[in-house]
C-alpha cells in the first residue's frame, strides 16, 4: 500500500459522507477502522445529533470528525502531538466545521483543568480510544468519573486491543455493546448514576 493512501481516512456518514481525509504519521497512530466508526455511530445514531462529546486521544481526528459529519453540537478533540493536531485543525477547515474545539494537550491535564474550572462541562458521548498496549484505559475511566464532566447517562466508547480484557470500570459504569473487529475490542458504555 503507498504511504499517500495509508494515511487517509474516509467519513462513514453525516453531512461530509464519503470524504476522504489525510492524517499525520505517528507512532502508535491508528485510526478507528472504518466498519468499526460505522458500528459505533449505529450503536450513537438517536443521541449524536446535538451531542456535546470529549475526543481524549484525537490522533487521526477519525471520531471527532466523524461525530461532527453527523451533526454532534459541539466536540472538544484533544491530542499532544503537533502533527496530528495541525492535521486536524486542516481538516477542520477543510470541511468548514466551526463547533470543534481542538486542543494540544495531555488528556489528563484536560480532565484535571476542566474539573477546576467554576462550571465544567458536561459531556453526553466520551471516545477513550488511546494508543494501545499503554494501560491508559482504566485510570482515564477513573479521572472521567472524578471529573464533573459527564451528563447524566452518557456515553462511553472504549477501544483497546482485543488480547487485553476490559479493565474494572467505575461503579455505575455499564457496559451495554460490544464487539471485535481486527484488532481491536470495542464498547460502549453507560454512566447510571
Amino acid at each position: 500500500m503507498n504511504k499517500a493512501k495509508a494515511n487517509q481516512l474516509r467519513i462513514i456518514g453525516g453531512q461530509w459522507r464519503g470524504r476522504k481525509l489525510s492524517f499525520a504519521d505517528g507512532e502508535g497512530l491508528r485510526p478507528t477502522m472504518d466498519r468499526v466508526r460505522e458500528t459505533l455511530f449505529n450503536w450513537l445514531q438517536s443521541e449524536i445529533a446535538g451531542a456535546h462529546c470529549l475526543d481524549m486521544f484525537s490522533g487521526s481526528g477519525a471520531l471527532g470528525l466523524e461525530a461532527l459529519s453527523r451533526y454532534a453540537g459541539e466536540v472538544v478533540m484533544i491530542d499532544k502531538n503537533p502533527h496530528a493536531i495541525r492535521m486536524i485543525r486542516n481538516n477542520l477547515k477543510l470541511l468548514g466545521a466551526d463547533n470543534a474545539q481542538l486542543l494540544q494537550m495531555d488528556a489528563c491535564a484536560y480532565l484535571r483543568t476542566d474539573q477546576d474550572t467554576a462550571t465544567p462541562k458536561k459531556f453526553d458521548i466520551v471516545f477513550l480510544d488511546p494508543p494501545f498496549n499503554k494501560q491508559l484505559v482504566e485510570p482515564f475511566c477513573q479521572l472521567l468519573d472524578k471529573a464533573d464532566c459527564l451528563s447524566d447517562h452518557a456515553g462511553i466508547y472504549i477501544e483497546i486491543e482485543k488480547k487485553t480484557a476490559l479493565p474494572a470500570l467505575p461503579e455505575g459504569w455499564v457496559v451495554v455493546k460490544e464487539k471485535k473487529a481486527g484488532q481491536s475490542a470495542y464498547y460502549l458504555v453507560r454512566v447510571d448514576k
